[in-house]
């Protein structure tokens, strides 16, 4: 890391990424944060927040447990690549801002830092703009950080490949023939991402529990979680022009935790030969801030060995694997805290993002800023690891144990799913803040 940072020092200093030059000492924010807050200055995530005094949706940045509200500061955005765009922080979504590609959020991000820190006068020293600029966290209302035109979901965590493929077709098959090969992934719903907090209804649908008799209807069975991250595209590509894996990280703004809830009895029935439909479609909860992918550099690690070698659009030996912590707790009606049932990490990944992104494009798919990517289920190598219920449970054949008498094998209605990450540091921890929902009866119809 000081050889790195001392290299671009070389070069000029002036450009040196902010999560470079917030490694070489203790900078510190006039805002109070808590050691352990998932907030400090190294992080800032952005996000979309009203309040009840003000239900406009405007675009804010965490610091502490307070959010900075850009709208009121936008003025004093005054670099090259954003004194003729302010107006993206007026925004209810944080579209436009996406798109301005990664010149005008690393400007954005090192002003913020700037800005905040303990050393800069302007907002520090003026307590009636503080008044107008931040709003506590606990009072604020969070909203989706963005319109989401498009969401894929990937399939890219070879050990809940393994895992579900040993179950549903054993070992000797547990991989299909392509997984190695591509990133393997489906076209989601869009219209029922939502952020945190947002209820979750049980759904209804077809399903087919004895292969001996004819579909039944009703409200699903098997009702799961799935542990996933993914990450929201900044500039697009034009339709039949795909980005080539040396300019994929310009079209990566950043990501959050998601929960991909899944219906597993009424997807196995519907899911040949088409893939995924309504066993996924009625609810996928997204974390409410935006970590970017600038304040998640120094956690990067090495990409995994890929075996066989990918084709070459997909080969790329830049890090861009991460080492994020994450973790999927469960309150169920009559428990007085939630009990950890999963504990995994991102590094556990097969297929990076870029990856991702630019196989997506490679037949000339053309993505916007927006756009959603998610990961898939995150399972790693040990049972604690395992990112679903399916895998816990294993196919539903023991049970989960919450603790004082509580078990599960699926969701039981008033069951509340809570993700939590965090990346840390020495000294600080970059968080994502909660992914929770809450799961509503089924209504019947």
């Amino acid at each position: 890391m000081e050889k790195q940072i001392q290299q671009l020092e070389r070069k000029d200093s002036s450009f040196l990424p902010s999560w470079l030059w917030l490694q070489k000492g203790s900078i510190m924010s006039f805002i109070r944060v808590e050691e352990d807050s998932e907030f400090p200055l190294q992080n800032l995530p952005y996000g979309v927040f009203s309040t009840k005094e003000n239900p406009r949706h405007r675009i804010g940045v965490a610091i502490g447990d307070q959010v900075l509200d850009l709208s009121v500061v936008k003025h004093l955005f005054n670099g090259p690549n954003l004194s003729k765009h302010q107006d993206v922080f007026d925004q209810p979504t944080l579209n436009h801002f996406m798109a301005l590609g990664w010149q005008a959020w690393a400007e954005a991000r090192a002003f913020l830092q700037k800005l905040l820190s303990a050393k800069e006068p302007i907002l520090r020293d003026n307590a009636e703009l503080q008044r107008r600029a931040f709003v506590s966290q606990a009072s604020a209302i969070m909203h989706l950080p963005a319109e989401i035109g498009d969401y894929t979901d990937f399939y890219s965590s070879r050990q809940h490949a393994t895992n579900v493929g040993v179950m549903f077709r054993g070992k000797e098959n547990a991989l299909m023939p392509n997984w190695l090969h591509l990133p393997v992934g489906y076209h989601g719903r869009a219209s029922s991402v939502v952020v945190s907090g947002t209820p979750i209804r049980r759904p209804m649908g077809q399903m087919r529990p004895d292969d001996a008799k004819p579909p039944v209807f009703g409200a699903c069975k098997l009702l799961d979680i799935e542990l996933e991250m993914a990450f929201f595209v900044g500039p697009g590509n034009q339709l039949g022009e795909p980005i080539p894996i040396s300019e994929a990280h310009k079209h990566i703004f950043g990501m959050v935790l998601m929960n991909d809830w899944s219906a597993r009895d009424i997807q196995k029935w519907e899911y040949v030969p088409l893939g995924p439909f309504l066993g996924k479609s009625f609810g996928t909860t997204i974390s409410p801030w935006v970590v970017t992918m600038e304040a998640l550099m120094p956690f990067a690690l090495p990409n995994p060995i890929q075996e066989p070698k990918p084709l070459p659009y997909l080969c790329d030996d830049q890090p861009y694997t991460f080492d994020i912590n994450l973790f999927v707790a469960i309150k169920g009606d009559g428990m007085s805290k939630p009990a950890n049932i999963c504990r995994s990490n991102f590094k556990y990944m097969y297929w990076t993002m870029k990856q991702q992104l630019v196989h997506h494009t490679v037949n000339g798919c053309n993505l916007r800023p927006g756009d959603l990517l998610a990961s898939g289920t995150i399972s790693g190598p040990d049972p604690e690891n395992f990112g679903s219920m399916l895998e816990l449970s294993w196919k539903g054949t023991k049970a989960i144990d919450l603790g004082n008498g509580h078990t599960r094998k699926f969701l039981q209605d008033g069951d509340e799913v809570i993700i939590k990450g965090y990346c840390q540091g020495n000294g600080y921890r970059i968080g994502f803040g909660e992914c929770s929902g809450k799961v509503l009866p089924a209504k019947v119809v």
